[in-house]
């Protein structure tokens, strides 16, 4: 009888804990998904040189703070001060040579109304010299050497004009601070000032700096990685939900993220941003090739991302790479699956990087002024 018992309560207590699990799971875990194969994830700003040139100075170091705009890495401006100086004497040396041009143009010019004057002479000259011809006053060979003149004249006012036409058109129709051959040299000039301004290589964005591998003395070339910044600020969570798991999961949905960082102290809240457009393996090096050979089914898993609060992320801040916990709420599955299109605004930009071309502008300007200068 006792053993009867004892068998009774076992089994009510299974049957007990079997619907309390029941009733747990179509409460709790049937709203939710839950996946610990998700990490910390965020914009790895790199720095790299535009200009070739060797490094002097280094100005920030692993794990500091950096602000956008701030100087992170100089370059010895001399090569670059000596290009800005022979692009100087270039545009004021194109400028002398296209004044001497306008020059030769007036010149041929002139040549050309000479011509014509000429031209007038010798025909004056004939015609006087035609009726003394018929009297014999004038012998037909003076006659003849007058004709022959006035034939020289029209011969060289046709060479005059064509040299006049020749020289008007490598300058008609542009004043002279607009010829392209000023304006060629003129944006030289600018390309070499801004060369040499960019021997200094500034952050473009506000973080954290990474792998720094640049080293005083080395000779950098343009895109040369020189190190890495990280945004702190502006982190999110991918997290890989097997695809059997995304059926209910919808962009907003909120979400509970743990980091084991942190532990379970900490609790972040998101909110999910999208999903990737593939598997991570379709986007591997090397991506499966199950169409040859044999076939082994391995369920895949799709990156959702996950948004943070950023106050959440100020009072607490992460790293990227860190492995995280998340929950998503799927009780609401009425939003959209896909994300929605890009904003018209940039995802994310810097004006750090800017240069104030107005002052190369204005250098290039007072070049030319000088060099019109008669």
């Amino acid at each position: 009888m006792k053993r009867k018992t004892v068998m009774t309560a076992i089994t009510v207590a299974f049957i007990a804990a079997g619907a309390a699990y029941a009733i747990y799971y179509k409460t709790v875990l049937s709203k939710e998904q839950e996946t610990d194969n998700a990490y910390v994830g965020g914009n790895l700003v790199t720095l790299s040189s535009q200009v070739a040139g060797n490094v002097e100075e280094i100005r920030a170091d692993e794990t500091q703070l950096v602000q956008a705009g701030a100087p992170i890495v100089k370059l010895d401006a001399a090569d670059a001060d000596v290009a800005l100086r022979q692009a100087e004497a270039r545009l004021g040396a194109v400028v002398r040579q296209e004044r001497q041009r306008y020059a030769d143009a007036a010149q041929y010019d002139a040549a050309v109304a000479q011509r014509k004057l000429q031209l007038n002479t010798a025909q004056d000259d004939l015609a006087r010299r035609a009726p003394l011809a018929a009297d014999h006053t004038v012998s037909g060979e003076d006659l003849a050497h007058a004709k022959q003149a006035v034939d020289n004249a029209q011969a060289a006012i046709l060479v005059a004009q064509k040299q006049a036409e020749a020289a008007h058109a490598a300058v008609a129709g542009v004043s002279l601070s607009d010829h392209p051959a000023v304006q060629q040299a003129r944006a030289d000039y600018m390309a070499a000032w801004l060369a040499s301004r960019r021997n200094s290589i500034l952050a473009p964005v506000t973080g954290y700096v990474a792998k720094r591998s640049v080293q005083v003395g080395a000779r950098v070339a343009p895109g040369t990685a020189l190190l890495s910044i990280v945004p702190l600020d502006q982190l999110w969570v991918d997290a890989n939900f097997k695809e059997s798991e995304l059926r209910d999961i919808r962009v907003g949905q909120k979400a509970l993220i743990e980091a084991d960082m942190y532990g379970a102290k900490v609790v972040y809240h998101g909110k999910v941003l999208g999903m990737s457009a593939g598997t991570g393996s379709a986007f591997s090096l090397l991506p499966a090739q199950n169409a040859s050979g044999n076939w082994i089914k391995v369920v895949q898993r799709v990156p959702v991302r996950i948004a943070l609060d950023p106050k959440e992320l100020a009072a607490h801040p992460l790293r990227i790479g860190l492995s995280t916990t998340v929950k998503v709420d799927i009780s609401d599955i009425s939003g959209p699956v896909l994300g929605s299109a890009s904003p018209s605004a940039p995802v994310y930009a810097t004006r750090a990087l800017g240069q104030p071309l107005d002052q190369a502008v204005d250098a290039a300007d007072g070049i030319i002024k000088h060099n019109l200068v008669r």
